[in-house]
């Protein structure tokens, strides 16, 4: 088992805790499965008037992957999707060649203090999808296979787990579940996917008798059916599936087999030629480096 910390990152308002990509060290992973970008939001609490306004920006290659335990954002894409998300339920935006998004606190939501807390994911799609063309699925929280597991209760976001498929339309073997422990509830993790990861929101946690912080992303060994023990009521989110298909690049908002594709995909954003998102006139530049 290898532990991965966060780089804590400003967003302009509140913060977020970013595990994956990993460092990049020989030994150390840098995606887990398909997951390849892991962030942490909040939570993050926001005055009457205020809330997150994340500018239309692009991606290709990737699907992003937003999932809350608190408070409630407004996505909107050049799909021409307006489409609310709140928490327990999911919301997959597959980029394939390349969309545009937004992700802001609608007006309603300002008129009191609210707190946004949740995950936000990247899953590279495999090289037979990765150009393909742009779409946008919403689960809700009542469609996610739930159940009990040695005493711990699991919600399927993603792919599957002990035998329960998540309706979220994965294009690749994929884990993705959270999992709500109560305080000295003990469970073993199955040996299901070829890669797996477990973070701990928050709890104090330990995995085969090694203590995993909060905030910290603990990568299990293949072929393994680690035990994890919690001294605490703890949160913990469950990641992994098929290992990629080939190498892959990221770069800002981009994720490629191919860097020629990034490339592309600057230029296409240069010129504004991507797609633009209905009712949005501003727009993140494409950063220097």
């Amino acid at each position: 088992m290898q532990l991965l910390a966060p780089h804590v990152k400003d967003l302009g308002g509140f913060t977020v805790r970013r595990l994956l990509p990993g460092p990049p060290l020989a030994d150390q992973p840098r995606f887990v499965g398909p997951f390849v970008f892991f962030d942490h939001m909040g939570p993050a609490t926001f005055e009457p008037g205020q809330g997150i306004d994340v500018r239309p920006h692009p991606h290709i290659g990737l699907a992003t992957v937003t999932y809350l335990f608190a408070g409630a954002i407004m996505h909107r894409d050049s799909l021409g999707t307006v489409q609310r998300i709140e928490p327990g339920a999911v919301n997959w935006m597959a980029a394939g060649d390349g969309i545009v998004h937004s992700e802001r606190t609608a007006p309603e939501d300002r008129d009191g203090r609210m707190t946004l807390h949740g995950i936000q994911t990247w899953l590279a799609l495999p090289r037979e999808h990765e150009r393909g063309r742009p779409s946008f699925t919403h689960v809700r929280a009542t469609d996610l296979p739930a159940f009990d597991h040695q005493g711990v209760h699991v919600r399927v976001i993603a792919g599957h787990f002990l035998g329960h498929h998540s309706p979220t339309p994965v294009m690749s073997p994929t884990l993705y579940a959270a999992i709500d422990a109560p305080s000295g509830s003990a469970f073993e993790l199955p040996d299901e996917h070829d890669e797996r990861a477990l973070y701990v929101v928050h709890g104090d946690v330990r995995i085969d008798g090694q203590t995993v912080p909060a905030r910290n992303l603990a990568v299990l060994a293949p072929g393994t059916t680690p035990g994890v023990t919690c001294d605490s009521d703890a949160t913990l989110m469950l990641i992994g599936g098929a290992a990629l298909d080939g190498e892959r690049h990221v770069w800002w908002n981009f994720v490629a087999t191919d860097r020629a594709l990034i490339e592309d995909a600057k230029t296409r954003w240069r010129g504004q030629s991507m797609g633009h998102v209905p009712g949005e006139t501003e727009f993140i530049p494409l950063p220097d480096r």
